[in-house]
């Protein structure tokens, strides 16, 4: 099956694959997987499933995926949306991922593979395999492996960013009017990853995300509008493009607008608002709501002060790395064993 809806328009990425092969010698070391020895095979699949619809399966996650991630949706809210499909086709996890280890033969499959890699999904989770599989098919010029790239080198935990190119993608990818990509190139040029700092430029292309629909877009030029960022300060405005990406659903918008009733930013302090905000995000499974919501609980702002409910949103963030609520719970463990 062709990459339509990905790989749709045939623009030069030759300086792009430049980059991508300095990239691949930084992670040369790696040790490839060898598909042949993995113990599965594509016998175990369901003698009634036919490769064929497992190629359409295939090519309508990846642009599941890429929708999404260009909507600016969360990534956990898109994990869930990928399992509840398949779970919907009454495909196993175990089934599509022997399939994807054995069909490793075009971009799809081996950028979905790397999704599997990085997410955990149906494996031991894997984000370096995982970047050498969204490398491999960001070569074949597949978009969702080329954001996911530009996504893990500007917002991921890796110690081995390449800045270089994730501006470089953005901008190619922006010029194909992806509204994820305009907002990514807003963040270049907000935080001078992979070139200068420019607050008008940053200012521009949040703009024309938040335009195109993209909820981090909104969110980021409300930013602008607070901080003044390539545009004069107007808190009201900031409140307005909260208060949109909430509405569509953004995680981060919603707690943006929290905060906002906190501080009264554009608009009235109201802490029952800020604690049904935060409960909301939190409840989304936001690590910073949950770390916002147990500080709401252990001083009582706003709501009554109650600690177990505190250690426990505490608990829940720390579960997801959060640093501030692995602290706050071992000061608490330290005040339990006085």
């Amino acid at each position: 099956m062709s990459n339509k809806q990905i790989n749709s328009k045939n623009i030069n990425f030759s300086n792009t694959n430049i980059l991508l092969q300095k990239f691949s010698q930084a992670i040369q070391n790696f040790n490839k997987m060898n598909i042949e020895e993995i113990e599965p095979t594509i016998k175990n699949i369901n003698k009634y499933v036919f490769d064929g619809d497992f190629n359409i399966v295939i090519d309508e996650l990846v642009n599941l995926i890429f929708n999404e991630l260009n909507k600016g949706e969360d990534t956990n809210v898109i994990k869930q949306q990928v399992l509840d499909y398949i779970n919907n086709q009454m495909i196993n996890l175990k089934q599509i991922y022997i399939w994807l280890l054995n069909n490793q033969n075009n971009s799809n499959s081996i950028c979905l593979l790397g999704y599997f890699n990085y997410h955990g999904i149906e494996t031991e989770l894997n984000e370096l395999k995982a970047m050498e599989l969204y490398q491999n098919a960001a070569e074949l010029e597949n978009r969702l492996a080329q954001l996911n790239l530009v996504n893990e080198h500007l917002y991921g935990q890796s110690s081995n960013k390449n800045y270089n190119l994730a501006f470089e993608l953005s901008k190619k990818l922006a010029e194909e009017e992806y509204a994820s990509a305009m907002n990514n190139l807003g963040f270049c040029y907000d935080t001078g990853i992979g070139t200068y700092f420019n607050g008008e430029k940053a200012f521009k292309f949040y703009q024309k995300a938040a335009e195109l629909g993209n909820l981090k877009g909104m969110v980021n030029l409300g930013c602008c509008y607070y901080e003044g960022i390539g545009t004069d300060t107007n808190e009201e405005k900031a409140f307005e493009l909260y208060q949109k990406a909430a509405d569509l659903g953004s995680i981060d918008g919603i707690i943006s607008l929290g905060w906002c009733y906190n501080k009264g930013i554009g608009t009235e302090v109201n802490k029952q608002k800020v604690f049904e905000f935060y409960q909301k995000a939190a409840n989304l499974g936001s690590d910073i709501a949950q770390c916002d919501l147990a500080s709401m609980y252990e001083i009582g702002d706003g709501i009554m002060k109650d600690i177990d409910q505190a250690i426990y949103w505490y608990k829940k963030s720390a579960e997801q790395g959060n640093l501030f609520s692995k602290n706050k719970l071992k000061k608490f463990e330290i005040k339990l064993n006085k």
